[in-house]
């Protein structure tokens, strides 16, 4: 965390030069120290979230293609005339043992086109979808899946 504090401050900077180099390593180090003692950040926490990237980048791929493919299938029912929107709110149980794994769960159905997360509470989710077909599966949707991977 402490590098990436240092690029940070490289980038903010727009140029490197040896002053900003000397005066950016110490300015790191004390938003470092501030992470630590205000925010309980630790070594631990960065091998957890180093531990998990790979899945992260993963699913925020995922993510990209099912806004893509929840996209495509909202313009479809929108250039139909034959196709008319009927909403629908389902509720569900995710299972997921953690707020922050509902969380992003929730934030993922919002993001997704077509769905809108009305309200959670614990792993219960409230969710209105367009049309009924986008509430088929999405309990065990694949960013379910890839979030029970997560062990937080």
């Amino acid at each position: 965390m402490l590098a990436l504090f240092f690029i940070l401050w490289i980038v903010l900077n727009g140029r490197v030069t040896l002053e900003l180099i000397l005066l950016g390593i110490p300015i790191a180090a004390a938003v470092f120290l501030f992470a630590h003692f205000a925010f309980g950040y630790s070594a631990g926490s960065e091998f957890k979230i180093l531990r998990y990237a790979p899945l992260a980048i993963w699913y925020g791929l995922n993510l990209v293609i099912e806004i893509i493919k929840a996209s495509l299938n909202v313009i479809a029912v929108i250039l139909n005339p034959g196709k008319k929107p009927d909403p629908v709110l389902i509720e569900f149980d995710s299972g997921l043992p953690s707020s922050f794994q509902n969380v992003v769960l929730a934030n993922s159905i919002t993001l997704t086109p077509g769905t809108v997360t009305v309200e959670m509470e614990g792993d219960h989710f409230l969710v209105h979808c367009l049309i009924p077909e986008y509430a088929e599966g999405i309990e065990e949707s694949s960013f379910v899946k890839l979030l029970r991977r997560i062990k937080v």
